[in-house]
């Protein structure tokens, strides 16, 4: 694959390799400063730390495990758009040899969704346990130059107008300081960041006392991925693909706190109730209860600390968002910290506060979406059963419903706000398309905004390294594509004063 590729001249205040408005690069780094800090080396953090190495740019990631502690596989489900965010950096076609594809998801009651109706190279859902992102997402960032600190815990947090100052304790008791020019808390749910930050986390518990499990079956389920709500019951069952499988089970009678002892009889129960079989579940390697919250931090960005992916926001594991959200979250910040960084941004405060006003209201979205499909789920009374059955039917039998509930779920319909009198493309996704250069996510393995022009339109001087690509037939209309993946800007017909404008901001 080739194409056009254009950076400005070394030299400048924009070479990446020189000293610029906001990093260092040329100086010689001790493993205690960094360009940016991560806290939590889960799947948000990994990709945000090799997207911000792979920039050039020195990043260190805490993680309170030491390195050959288990990480326990809350998510299974890897949804179309994360395909795409993924395959945009090389890792997508691995990943699919590690699951199976699930074609329709089935939600609660009669409801299913015919994903291949998708418009991605990614019509499905991925089964396939968390730990083999985070394993291809920790190779990349390790090859990238990432620095790993594991068995290490933030302690204390402090900024000022120029870094981040971060105190850390090692698993042996050693204490450090850290510093970096900006910290991002992937951290999760118990999220230190956003404590040290001393920012609210609003909300409450919707579901109490879940049992998780994993387990031997000895009747394999019918479907790939089994889930339903009977009465006041609710279950769920995913495979890992090697003979295990985690079990989820709900009963609403039968509320207990967190640290209560748990039996696999317990469990067997709930899920007899909701599926009406227990698959002849045995041999528990892990049992355990929670409880599910819906929680959103107010504001995503305080001074030169952000919050990501479970530090910023938690919600019903319905849908099966959770992971895929944060992981959207990492590959909307690392494009803007990069740009800031390597000092081509030309309102660096805007760019960067721009995160919060985009993943803010997706986070929101994503609590309303899975908190409404658990709620029907778990429809107990006559009135909310009735609703169940219109949303239902709705969601079957008109594809314009069903089509935007599967763009919600799957990521594919997510779009963020833009300015009056854009484009209708502009802030929209956009699809995988075929050019001259090759498909899109893979032009976009370069990191860098990407123009997308009919073949004679001459490489435009841009403040920032650009990649030029262009349409396989006649097509007039011009896209600038973000790093992310969304569309900048666009025109149907060339317009270079315009186009120079938006490459400009």
């Amino acid at each position: 694959m080739t194409h056009a590729r254009w950076q400005p001249a070394p030299g400048g205040r924009h070479d990446r390799q020189g000293t610029n408005a906001d990093s260092t690069p040329d100086v010689p780094r001790d493993a205690t400063t960094a360009d940016v800090l991560v806290v939590g080396a889960g799947p948000t953090g990994l990709l945000l730390a090799g997207d911000l190495a792979a920039r050039g740019l020195s990043v260190t990631v805490i993680e309170r495990r030491r390195r050959s502690a288990s990480n326990m596989t809350r998510a299974f489900a890897v949804h179309a758009r994360t395909l795409e965010v993924l395959d945009a950096r090389g890792l997508a076609d691995e990943l699919l040899k590690t699951g199976s594809r699930l074609t329709r998801l089935r939600l609660f009651g009669n409801l299913s969704l015919d994903l291949s109706r998708l418009r991605s190279r990614f019509p499905f859902v991925l089964i396939t346990p968390q730990y083999e992102i985070e394993h291809l997402l920790e190779r990349r960032a390790l090859s990238a130059g990432v620095h790993f600190r594991h068995g290490t815990k933030l302690t204390g947090l402090h900024q000022s107008a120029d870094e981040v100052t971060a105190e850390v304790q090692d698993a042996d008791g050693t204490r450090t300081t850290l510093s970096a020019r900006y910290a991002v808390g992937t951290d999760g749910v118990r999220s230190a960041v956003r404590e040290a930050l001393g920012l609210p986390f609003p909300g409450k518990s919707v579901i109490r006392s879940i049992i998780l499990a994993d387990v031997r079956l000895t009747e394999e389920p019918a479907a790939l991925l089994t889930a339903n709500g009977v009465g006041d019951a609710f279950a769920f069952i995913a495979p890992f693909g090697d003979g295990w499988y985690r079990v989820m089970g709900w009963n609403r009678n039968h509320r207990a706190d967190d640290t209560d002892p748990v039996e696999l009889d317990e469990l067997r129960e709930i899920v007899r109730l909701a599926l009406g079989s227990d698959h002849g579940m045995h041999d528990a390697r892990w049992i355990s209860r929670f409880h599910s919250d819906e929680r959103q931090v107010p504001a995503y960005r305080t001074g030169r600390v952000f919050l990501a992916g479970d530090a910023a926001h938690v919600h019903s594991p319905a849908g099966g968002q959770g992971m895929n959200t944060g992981l959207h979250d990492a590959a909307n910040l690392s494009w803007k910290l990069a740009t800031v960084l390597r000092g081509y941004a030309a309102d660096p405060q805007a760019l960067l506060d721009s995160y919060h006003a985009e993943r803010h209201p997706v986070g929101t979205k994503v609590l309303r979406s899975s908190g409404a499909l658990v709620r029907l789920a778990m429809a107990r009374t006559l009135r909310q059963r009735a609703v169940r059955a219109v949303a239902t039917r709705l969601l079957s039998m008109a594809r314009p419903a069903g089509d935007k509930a599967m763009g919600m779920i799957s990521g594919i319909g997510i779009a963020y706000a833009a300015p009056r009198g854009s484009h209708p493309l502009t802030g929209k996704r956009a699809p995988d398309l075929v050019l001259v250069e090759g498909r899109l996510q893979e032009v976009l393995r370069d990191g860098e905004f990407v123009l997308v022009t009919p073949a004679d339109t001459p490489t435009p001087v841009a403040p920032t390294p650009l990649v030029h690509t262009h349409w396989t037939d006649d097509r007039s209309t011009v896209l600038l594509v973000r790093p992310d993946g969304y569309v900048a800007w666009a025109s149907d017909r060339p317009d270079p004063a315009a186009l120079r404008a938006a490459l400009t901001r």
